[in-house]
């Protein structure tokens, strides 16, 4: 048999094709100038010394022209820079890392269930299917009250796990920042699913005795994408008040709302939610811009709460027998798609080169003038990020997203080993994730970073943030002890 004629596409390398049609899209401005500069430099060039100073010459400067012109532009300017939002910068931002006693192994975690829900085996076998195919690792943490036969969650358990980890949290901030309390100028703290009386938010103030003209804000019940929230409340916030200070606060407490019932759907969280917080410093200080982390570009939110089935997709609810637990729906996945494609369409234009957007545009019409059948462009956003923070909600979040989004295994690496090693923390995942970044040593210098939560509502929220500095791998911090371990292979299936 004569050889095989070469394949077409890999012979000419259309991917070279690909680079070279973005390129002149996202430089034509460039390319159209450089033609036009050149002609009147020749032009220029062409002119002997005596035209060109006949040419200067004959210009007439009237002093009221100048001094009109010159206000003018100093007008425009003074608007311009005025109307200009202030940066906001991330300094620093510190993850609370639980002890190893309160370490849940697999073993341990289903010998628990076995003596809890020993009059319903099927229940405790239905949660060992959903271990084994979770993600998560044989270090995740649950607070102290949960590892009582029969759990004690306890309004006084409940605070105490509270106190540990946003505590924890802070204090580990004030010492890699160097903040003093009185330092703070505005309090953000989003718990979803425990909200007492005093707020998470007193409970900060009276610890560390903060100013009493301090502006402190408690968000609850707005699920894990509730630290986007407060990120975009805290960006709002010093948008109005210059040279100000804000720290943010994010974490679920897991005490209170350990479900003990029998309803599967109301079981997955058991298996799947972890201890863990996070604190993070933000500033609109001019004097902060050299030692910042980051510089937030744009906020993103989504909420599709108008529709009933993404309205209850995530539920707390009693079953019937009155035990109070969060009901997980079958469309949750279809629903967190339908949410990620609103928010896709907003951060897109906003985000992306102009070659995608052409392409995307393109496709749109024809689909809409020829033929409805054909298959939708997928924007390339690796284009527009160098690293995605996708939330740890659980391995089908991070399968579905990779795929939509058509990432390869190393842009979903943090996700995963984030869920493998300390479980889904809910809002403060993102930040666990940065900092396997961080440990890793990959971020650098004008590095844009992706992040993307869901949560209850139904919402999808996005946060764009670009590296100020080259960072330094660093000595602390949750992944200082194991980094050296990750990645780690995650099988489909661990057998129990």
């Amino acid at each position: 048999m004569p050889p095989a004629s070469p394949d077409f596409s890999s012979s000419v390398k259309l991917k070279y094709v690909k680079l070279g049609y973005q390129y002149v899209v996202d430089h034509f401005l460039t390319l159209l100038l450089v033609p036009v500069m050149v002609g009147i430099l020749i032009e220029v060039v062409r002119l002997g010394p005596e035209e060109i100073v006949n040419l200067w010459n004959s210009l007439h400067f009237d002093l009221i022209q100048i001094l009109c012109s010159s206000f003018f532009i100093i007008f425009i300017a003074t608007v311009y820079f005025m109307s200009k939002p202030r940066c906001i910068y991330l300094v620093d931002y510190a993850c609370y890392k639980p002890p190893v006693t309160c370490r849940v192994p697999f073993a341990t975690f289903m010998e628990h269930s076995r003596l809890i829900l020993s009059n319903n085996p099927k229940s405790v076998e239905f949660q060992m299917r959903i271990l084994e195919r979770s993600g998560l690792g044989e270090e995740t943490c649950l607070p102290p009250a949960i590892h009582y036969i029969p759990p004690k969650p306890t309004m006084e358990g409940s605070r105490g796990e509270a106190e540990v980890v946003i505590f924890s949290a802070m204090d580990s901030l004030f010492k890699k920042t160097g903040l003093k309390p009185k330092d703070i100028d505005i309090l953000i703290v989003n718990c979803s699913l425990f909200s007492p009386t005093p707020s998470l938010s007193a409970m900060v103030i009276n610890k560390y005795k903060l100013r009493s003209n301090i502006k402190s804000f408690n968000l609850s019940g707005m699920g894990c994408s509730a630290g986007l929230i407060s990120i975009d409340l805290a960006r709002d916030l010093l948008q109005v008040h210059p040279n100000s200070n804000a720290v943010v606060v994010s974490t679920e407490i897991i005490t209170p709302n350990y479900y003990q019932g029998k309803e599967r759907a109301m079981l997955l969280p058991n298996c799947l939610f972890r201890m863990g917080g996070a604190a993070i410093l933000l500033s609109n200080r001019r004097s902060e811009r050299l030692r910042a982390k980051y510089r937030l570009v744009h906020v993103v939110r989504t909420h599709k709460g108008a529709d009933d089935k993404a309205y209850r997709c995530v539920f707390e609810e009693e079953d019937k027998e009155g035990k109070v637990g969060i009901s997980l729906s079958k469309d949750l996945m279809a629903i967190a798609g339908e949410a990620l494609k609103s928010n896709i369409t907003t951060i897109g234009p906003l985000v992306l080169p102009g070659s995608e957007q052409l392409l995307f545009l393109l496709t749109l019409i024809g689909r809409k003038i020829f033929n409805p059948k054909w298959k939708p462009y997928i924007p390339d956003f690796k284009l527009a990020f160098e690293h995605f923070c996708i939330h740890a909600g659980g391995r089908a979040v991070i399968d579905e997203l990779q795929k939509n989004l058509q990432l390869s295994a190393e842009h979903v690496e943090a996700s995963r080993m984030t869920l493998h090693r300390f479980g889904n923390t809910s809002s403060s995942s993102l930040w666990y994730e940065m900092s396997y970044l961080e440990a890793k040593g990959r971020m650098k210098k004008g590095d844009r970073i992706w992040q993307i939560a869901f949560g209850s509502g139904f919402k999808c929220n996005s946060a764009v943030w670009k590296c100020n500095r080259t960072i330094k791998t660093p000595t602390d911090g949750p992944w200082e002890d194991c980094i050296h371990r990750y990645p780690v292979h995650i099988p489909e299936v661990v057998k129990l």
